[in-house]
């Protein structure tokens, strides 16, 4: 897919595609500061770019990149994830090749784009009731950290890690920890 997207993209050029690989992409992205970045919001690692509180993103990809992010209807959270990073653009991801490479033109040249199906899905949807914390303990309990691992990696305290996930299972109605993963995967929070 990622080939695929390269291809299109330097085939409809003016663009300059700097890297396409996933792995390292945050690493990538805060040393080649490109103009703006693509995100498959439901890619694994997608939250190194879209969890945080808007501007606290602009340690990964720098004040001058744009966030421009492919998604689909079907998964608002994941949406609303990428309106709380401060996206500038959303395509959905069943669109056109063409509806890409114009939002991209558009969201580099300093304009936003968003798909009406997108915009939509996202005018309906409520709010997403889990904080960002609680959306980065949950992902990375879904990724099978342990508690200990969790709280290391985000300078908490075990016992704010469990109350984290307390919280987060309430909040998404779920029985137990396994629950909340499930639910918030579906929603597209996690």
């Amino acid at each position: 897919m990622r080939s695929a997207l390269t291809a299109l993209l330097r085939a409809e050029g003016p663009f300059d595609v700097a890297a396409a690989a996933w792995p390292g992409a945050e690493e990538q992205a805060e040393s080649l500061q490109p103009d703006v970045c693509v995100v498959d919001v439901d890619c694994p690692g997608a939250s190194a770019v879209l969890d945080g509180d808007g501007p606290a993103r602009t340690g990964v990809l720098g004040r001058n990149t744009a966030l421009l992010v492919l998604a689909t209807a079907a998964r608002p959270g994941s949406l609303r994830r990428a309106f709380q990073a401060e996206a500038h653009g959303y395509v959905d991801k069943d669109g056109s090749p063409g509806r890409l490479v114009q939002a991209i033109h558009k969201v580099a040249g300093g304009e936003r784009s968003v798909d009406a199906s997108l915009a939509s899905a996202l005018l309906e949807n409520g709010s997403m009731p889990l904080t960002g914390r609680e959306r980065s303990v949950l992902a990375r309990a879904a990724n099978g950290d342990s508690v200990a691992e969790i709280a290391h990696a985000l300078h908490l305290a075990r016992g704010t890690v469990r109350n984290y996930i307390a919280s987060a299972t309430r909040k998404v109605g779920a029985r137990n920890r396994v629950d909340a993963i499930r639910i918030s995967r579906q929603a597209g929070w996690v």
